[in-house]
């Protein structure tokens, strides 16, 4: 039977290794290391996008867990337009939360960024959602009504590492269609 001219290319057996090289190399990171680029990143989206944080209205104070599947961490993110907290935590330490979004980073990535349609990941399960989920639709609408890119404003929190950051990204991101 002919392959059809469309068809996605078979997965080579050097992906799955390297996803486990980058899950075990970030393992091996102190967090400690990692929070104060979360923390700049947080203030600087802040400072940047203040009406991202206005639309979440009374939601800005609830615990969002952002887990990347795909990593050996999760995070949580108090959008508190004030004092605006992204903090990591390894997987076994994961703190309490009003709500949960878990799916693979470069979607989570893609989904912040209106790339990927939230409710099109959702019913694929490609996107878990738990607890308040009120306050996980007023993120996503939040995110949504943002003019320009959510994923800009983090990028340019790395200041004059900002397209060096954003190389690295795109060199990393799968190539659409294939967000595994």
């Amino acid at each position: 039977m002919p392959t059809p001219l469309h068809a996605e290319p078979a997965a080579t057996p050097l992906r799955p290794l390297l996803q486990d090289v980058r899950a075990l190399l970030l393992g091996a990171v102190p967090l400690a290391l990692i929070q104060p680029v979360l923390d700049r990143i947080a203030t600087q989206v802040a400072r940047s996008r203040p009406e991202l944080f206005a639309r979440l209205g009374s939601q800005s104070g609830k615990r969002f867990l952002i887990d990347p599947t795909d990593l050996p961490f999760v995070l949580v993110l108090i959008p508190d337009p004030q004092k605006p907290i992204l903090k990591a935590y390894r997987r076994a330490d994961k703190p309490a939360h009003d709500a949960a979004i878990a799916g693979t980073f470069f979607r989570l990535l893609d989904l912040i960024d209106g790339e990927l349609d939230g409710d099109a990941l959702f019913f694929t399960r490609d996107l878990r959602v738990e607890g308040d989920t009120e306050a996980v639709v007023t993120l996503r609408n939040a995110l949504d009504d943002m003019e320009g890119s959510a994923m800009d404003s983090v990028l340019g929190s790395f200041g004059p590492l900002a397209k060096p950051a954003s190389f690295v990204l795109s060199a990393l991101r799968p190539k659409k269609g294939n967000h595994g």
